[in-house]
C-alpha cells in the first residue's frame, strides 16, 4: 500500500507498506526531505513495524519520535507527517485529492441563517446528500457572531447594538466575536471529512485547512501568513481569524472571517473591546475604518471573492454548487428553534 503527505512548509513524504494480521509488517519511507544521520529513518521505520493498523497518525508519530536519538536531525520532515502518510496508505486518512468538492457563493440571507447553515449543511454532507464544499457567505444585514463559549454580557455592548440595529448570533464553533456588515468582510465555510486532518494537531489543522486561502491572498497582492493558533495576518497586521467544529458524524466545519473594510468606530461601540485587545488585533482607535484587504489590494470585494472561488476550484477540482430552497428551509427552521432563541444567544457556556 502506498501513501503520500506534504504538510505546509514541509517536504513530500512517501511511504510503502505491507500488513499482516492487522499489523504493519514492512515499511519504506522516502521523499525529498533531509535526515541526519541516515539511521534516523531506520530507527523510525523500526519503531513503526508491528504497529496495529488501527493506530492513529498521532500515535504512530509519537512512537517514531520516541525512537529518535537526541542528535538526530530531520529537515522538511516530522514523525507525525510519516504517521499521516501511513494512515493514508492504510486508507484511514484522506487527502484533498480524495474529495470531490463543490464551491458555493452565497446566497444573501439573514445573518442567523448563515450561522444555522454551519450546523445544518454539515449534517447533509454526513448523510451523503451533499458533497463536501467551500462556501463564501453573503448576508443582508449587519451582525455580530460570538463564539460558542463566549459570554454575551462580557462581549456585547447592548447600547451600541440597539443604536446601530445589529443582530447578535452565537455560532457552534469556539473563538472570538466577529463584527460583520454586508460588504465589509469575507467569510467562508469549509465542510470536509474529519479524516482529512487525521493525525494533525488542532493547531496544525488550522494552517493545513487555510493553506489555499493564503495562496489566494497572494494572488490579490496580500503577503499573508498563518499565526497560531487561528489567525491570518500580513506584514501590516491581522486580517482574519478561523474557528472549527468537529461533529460526531465524522464531518468537520472550518470557517474564516477576514476583514475587507470595517467601521472600527462602530465595532468599538458594539463590542466590549479594551485598548489592549484592539492593539493586539492591529487596530487603532484613532481610525474610523479598518481595511486591510481593501487598502492592500486596491480591489473591490467582489473581485477578490472571484479570485478566491477560482483558486479553490482550480486547486481542488471543485465544481459549482448551490444552496437549495430546501437547504434554506431547514436552516430557517433551525434558526427559529435554536439559533434565534434567547436561550442559545444568551446561554452561559
Amino acid at each position: 500500500m502506498h501513501g503520500e503527505y506534504k504538510a505546509p512548509g514541509e517536504k513530500l513524504v512517501r511511504v510503502d507498506l505491507e500488513t499482516h494480521d492487522d499489523a504493519i509488517t514492512d515499511l519504506t519511507i522516502s521523499g525529498d526531505f533531509f535526515a541526519e544521520p541516515d539511521e534516523a529513518l531506520f530507527r523510525m521505520r523500526t519503531a513503526a513495524l508491528g504497529s496495529p493498523v488501527t493506530m492513529s497518525g498521532a500515535e504512530l508519530g509519537a512512537r517514531m519520535r520516541a525512537a529518535l536519538d537526541p542528535h538526530d536531525v530531520l529537515f522538511g520532515l516530522t514523525p507525525e507527517s510519516i504517521g499521516i502518510a501511513i494512515r493514508r496508505a492504510l486508507g484511514k486518512a484522506l487527502s484533498w485529492d480524495d474529495i470531490e468538492f463543490d464551491v458555493i457563493h452565497g446566497p444573501s440571507v439573514a445573518p442567523v441563517i448563515n450561522v444555522a447553515m454551519d450546523e445544518t449543511l454539515p449534517e447533509e454532507v454526513a448523510a451523503g446528500r451533499r458533497r463536501p464544499f467551500m462556501r463564501i457567505w453573503e448576508w443582508n444585514s449587519p451582525q455580530i457572531v460570538i463564539g460558542s463559549f463566549q459570554s454575551y454580557e462580557n462581549e456585547i455592548n447592548q447600547k451600541g447594538i440597539e443604536k446601530h440595529g445589529i443582530t447578535v448570533s452565537r455560532r457552534v464553533s469556539g473563538g472570538g466575536a466577529m463584527f460583520m456588515e454586508p460588504g465589509n468582510c469575507i467569510t467562508y465555510t469549509l465542510v470536509v471529512p474529519t479524516a482529512l486532518v487525521d493525525g494533525l494537531s488542532f493547531e496544525d489543522s488550522y494552517s493545513f485547512l487555510d493553506s489555499w486561502v493564503i495562496e489566494a491572498l497572494a494572488k490579490v497582492g496580500v503577503n499573508a501568513h498563518f499565526v497560531p493558533l487561528n489567525d491570518i495576518a500580513s506584514d501590516k497586521g491581522k486580517i482574519g481569524g478561523a474557528a472549527q467544529k468537529r461533529f460526531a458524524s465524522g464531518i468537520m466545519m472550518h470557517h474564516v472571517t477576514m476583514a475587507y473594510d470595517i467601521d472600527a468606530e462602530k465595532m468599538n461601540e458594539c463590542l466590549r473591546i479594551g485598548r489592549e485587545k484592539i492593539r493586539d488585533k492591529g487596530l487603532r482607535s484613532a481610525v474610523k475604518r479598518v481595511d486591510p484587504m481593501r487598502s492592500q489590494t486596491g480591489m473591490e470585494r467582489e473581485a477578490i471573492i472571484d479570485v478566491f472561488l477560482k483558486h479553490f476550484a482550480q486547486k481542488y477540482g471543485a465544481t459549482p454548487g448551490e444552496i437549495t430552497e430546501q437547504d434554506l428551509e431547514v436552516a430557517r427552521d433551525r434558526a427559529e428553534k435554536k439559533f434565534s432563541t434567547p436561550e442559545w444567544v444568551h446561554r452561559i457556556p
